[in-house]
């Protein structure tokens, strides 16, 4: 388990109160990684946080509507509609937090 108290501080309870918010989490590590990970912060416990880094894109229409006829298989009904994204999840491990920004209010 990580050490998350510092002197009387404990980062993951402060955490675990700012879940479903926007925070901005800078790691100790290089590269791209350190310039830190901005987005909705979705789980907190003493050894991981993990954030909602980019929303997937939904369907453009109900199934069984006019733009989403039903076919034989294989059946794809977002045809002809571009692949934005899935969406992503980052987890960061605790102990390797070195701050992170809230909104003030």
């Amino acid at each position: 388990m990580a050490d998350v108290a510092y002197g009387g501080y404990d980062l993951v309870s402060d955490l675990k109160c700012l879940i479903g918010q926007t925070v901005s989490i800078y790691t100790t590590s290089g590269g791209c990684s350190g310039s830190g990970f901005t987005g909705v912060l979705i789980y907190a416990d003493d050894c991981v946080v993990k954030l909602i880094t980019r929303i997937g894109t939904p369907p453009s229409c109900s199934l069984g509507t006019t733009c989403c006829p039903p076919g034989p298989a294989p059946y794809r009904p977002y045809a002809g509609e571009p692949f934005v994204g899935l969406g992503s999840v980052t987890v960061i491990p605790v102990s390797k937090i070195a701050s992170f920004v809230k909104n003030a209010i």
